[in-house]
């Protein structure tokens, strides 16, 4: 792609996260510009188009896709529909921003990766604390060798009353793939092995309750409840996972649960030569010099831009110049790999060893 030329994108979802992509990708006009949208709900894509400037509202995400003049696609619809969009869009030349978690299933996320593999186009999935300041700040620390060794991690996520949409695909584990764990812990699975230097999972042991939605309490105010819906998911998730080279990661996550929790999400590395802790918009730098304990307090810049631009702009690069995104299809396939053994381990009672074969 000539370096002069702006990358053509199209916005398949113009729903609450795909208006936050326009608003982010729109401060990288320089490098950028939206041709065409879409939404289930047309007079939406249309309310985005007119505030927007996007010339084209398409009838379908298959329409969109086929236009010649669009280079790569945003997919933010539910879950189950991310697979089936993201392929259909590899095949037909077009790179991907999908957004998390970036398969219904193992089974999904597989059938990406392949469709990847074998059409060379980005896929990229829209993990954003991976470009928040702080954790970045402790990915430099890490690789400068201040934390040593990571051999072993806990992250999670309580909020106290949170449930999503209760009745709507948000609740439904054929739509959504599942509840807290699949929404908010792939998140925090995403990050921590970011951290954690990308270690390969390999065995999985864990537990899910559903102990708020089936009794229609618990519930948040993202999206709007749908009472005569289903509750079929998880409300609270936890799991220890192993790793090949030895170390683990425990994690934490619920959308209701009764305990003191201010409901901001958190990581916990323990490494060697030092350890880190972040929470919401708080972050440490831990270790020992002349036998006493050191916190080094870390802060986010003034001027920060934000994590969503920086994601865009790894995201427009990985298209323009072939790299391979940080946040990878087969990074997506972890998390989807980890989620379902989590779910299968609750169900058995036992480890689960994760299948990697393609």
């Amino acid at each position: 792609m000539a370096q002069a030329t702006k990358i053509r994108l199209g916005l398949i979802g113009a729903g609450n996260i795909g208006n936050v992509h326009l608003q982010e990708f729109g401060k990288l006009t320089e490098l950028c510009e939206f041709v065409a949208v879409t939404d289930a709900y047309l007079p939406l894509a249309e309310q985005r188009a007119s505030e927007y400037g996007i010339p084209v509202v398409a009838n379908t995400p298959e329409e969109l896709i086929l236009r010649d003049d669009v280079d790569a696609v945003i997919v933010a619809v539910p879950n189950m529909a991310h697979a089936p969009l993201t392929i259909f869009a590899l095949e037909n030349g077009k790179h991907v921003l999908v957004e998390k978690p970036m398969g219904l299933d193992s089974n999904a996320a597989k059938e990406i990766v392949r469709a990847q593999q074998r059409t060379g186009k980005t896929v990229m999935v829209a993990h954003q604390m991976r470009w928040e300041s702080l954790p970045l700040q402790v990915k430099g620390k890490i690789e400068a060798g201040e934390l040593g060794r990571i051999y072993t991690a806990k992250t999670g996520w309580y909020r106290r009353k949170g449930i999503p949409g209760w009745g709507t695909w948000f609740t439904q584990q054929s739509q959504s793939g599942g509840g807290p764990l699949i929404d908010i812990g792939v998140h925090m699975l995403d990050l921590a092995f970011f951290l954690m230097g990308e270690p390969k999972p390999v065995s999985v042991y864990g537990s899910t309750y559903a102990e708020f939605g089936p009794k229609k309490k618990g519930i948040g105010d993202w999206g709007k409840p749908d009472w005569n819906g289903v509750y079929d998911v998880e409300d609270l998730a936890t799991a220890i996972i192993k790793m090949d080279d030895g170390s683990s990661l425990t994690l934490e996550v619920s959308w209701a649960v009764h305990m003191d929790t201010d409901s901001a999400p958190f990581l916990h590395l323990m490494g060697s030569e030092g350890g880190a802790f972040l929470k919401g918009d708080q972050g440490k730098y831990l270790t020992e010099r002349d036998n006493a304990t050191v916190d080094e307090a870390l802060v986010t810049p003034v001027e920060d831009e934000g994590a969503r631009v920086r994601l865009s702009r790894h995201f427009l690069e990985c298209v323009r110049e072939g790299k391979e995104p940080w946040t990878s299809a087969v990074t997506g396939l972890r998390s989807n790999l980890i989620i379902d053994a989590i779910y299968e381990s609750s169900r058995t009672g036992g480890e689960v060893k994760l299948d990697w074969s393609l």
